[in-house]
């Protein structure tokens, strides 16, 4: 069949070709998940876990070789890279356990001889939308939590990374997960269109999970709405990130340092909105452009380097259009601002103002656009005035000012004091048209189950 290259986003060198899947290919992995749904529906809880549990420890024993894939067909630096190995055995080690809990209820009746209870159950084929950006991190996520629901998958890796997504795959077959309850369907930047279609429009697929950009979100959300097929969605994010007058300043440097520039900006819960209070803005300016200034951009597979190249080059087109007209627009360029080898220099741009592309859009990139404020009330209404709602983060140690504005913020996760905000055992997601639905916790097996209420009457 056809293949399609994966390049070395640093150096453009060819790391391997990939088999491009089309809409006939993705066909037959949905056939192909729908047949063995009968029989992993039936797989015992305990028998599930087990496999799960043996998934995550395969993703420790090989994380040194699996973070190499990663930085390859990525660039993040080979320690980010170690870390996102580490963050995708969490899921499923915390999807090994939560298959066993999930629980129905008994239901007082009304009446006297009847009895109402509710149980859950798979929902059936899930159709799995992966991006680039942690190519083993959010396949993971996915993966984990339908295979713990008792659901089948296809998974769509992201068409710049499919080897991570590859060798979990291979790693799910090496724990011992049946032939078909996995399926591998990746394609090109060409096929993407018939693929999501075929994914929108095939009758088996009981469930499509998405992570990527709000404007392919919302076109898979209408698509689905044709035959009310449920999806979930953990889309685009424009995060505000809040310095206080009362924030301990080293902290937020820290903070935002590893918010701001982790996977050189690259994520969805990034900082890209950063509201520093005027009586706190010139301290935290000089320790924040000293701490910018130690960061190395590179191969991430150098020692030392901190910033990779960005994903391909039409998202350094975007980060330095974003830059330019905001520069056009009268913005200040403290540092950086400037495309290197394949990536982009770190960047802090200051004199922003609202109606700046760098504080609209979400930059994807290691852009950091600052805004001086005076007022709580004025911060949050900035973070607020956004059609997003992924995350938001904020530093105080003003314990009431802490209440007040977490209540406030119009998002669907806050890190107050902390940026680490990504674990398994905390639900992700977000509020307006950041997404639907959430993933990891207790909740991630919402998505992939039906919950079904039974009426025992004649008693």
């Amino acid at each position: 069949g056809e293949t399609f290259p994966v390049y070395n986003p640093f150096n453009n060198e060819l790391v391997a070709t990939v088999v491009d899947c089309g809409a006939k290919d993705v066909e037959e992995a949905i056939d192909s998940a729908a047949e063995a749904l009968k029989t992993w529906r039936k797989v015992l809880p305990r028998q599930r876990a087990a496999i799960l549990r043996k998934i995550g420890d395969l993703l420790i024993r090989d994380t040194a070789r699996l973070a190499r894939v990663l930085t390859e067909e990525n660039g993040k630096p080979l320690a980010e890279a170690k870390g996102e190995v580490g963050f995708a055995a969490s899921f499923f080690h915390w999807f090994a356990e939560e298959t066993r809990r999930s629980y129905g209820d008994l239901i007082p009746s009304p009446a006297g001889d009847k009895q109402f209870l509710t149980v859950r159950e798979p929902i059936g084929v899930a159709a799995l939308i992966c991006p680039w950006n942690f190519p083993i991190g959010m396949p993971a996520r996915k993966i984990s939590a339908a295979l713990a629901a008792g659901c089948t998958c296809v998974v769509k890796p992201g068409e710049d990374t499919p080897l991570s997504t590859l060798e979990l795959v291979k790693l799910c077959e090496e724990a011992g997960v049946p032939s078909g309850v996995v399926n591998f369907t990746p394609c090109s930047r060409d096929r993407v269109r018939e693929v999501g279609q075929q994914f929108c429009d095939n009758p088996k697929v009981a469930v499509i999970s998405f992570t990527g950009s709000c404007e392919v979100g919302k076109m898979l959300y209408s698509e689905c709405g044709k035959s009310v097929k449920r999806v979930a969605l953990e889309l685009g994010g424009n995060a505000p990130f809040i310095i206080f007058s009362s924030a301990d300043v080293e902290a937020a440097v820290n903070g935002l340092m590893a918010s701001k520039f982790r996977n050189t900006g690259q994520t969805c819960v990034t900082a890209n909105r950063i509201l520093v209070q005027d009586d706190l803005y010139d301290q935290f300016m000089q320790k924040f452009l000293e701490e910018v200034a130690k960061l190395k951009v590179g191969n991430g597979l150098d020692e030392g380097v901190t910033q990779g190249p960005l994903i391909n080059k039409k998202q350094q087109e975007r980060v330095v259009r974003i830059v330019q007209d905001s520069v056009n627009a009268g913005v200040k360029v403290e540092v950086g601002g400037q495309v290197q080898d394949n990536g982009f220099q770190p960047t802090v741009l200051t004199g922003v103002t609202e109606d700046m592309a760098c504080w609209k859009e979400e930059i994807f990139g290691p852009v950091a656009s600052i805004i001086r404020f005076s007022t709580e009330e004025e911060a949050v209404n900035m973070a607020n005035n956004c059609d997003r709602g992924l995350a938001a983060f904020f530093y105080s140690r003003d314990y009431s000012q802490i209440h007040r504005v977490y209540s406030a913020l119009e998002a669907g996760m806050i890190g107050v004091n902390d940026v680490a905000i990504s674990v398994a055992e905390a639900p992700f997601g977000g509020y307006k048209t950041s997404g639907i639905g959430k993933e990891g916790s207790r909740h991630g097996l919402d998505e992939y189950s039906n919950l079904k209420m039974v009426c025992l009457g004649g008693l």
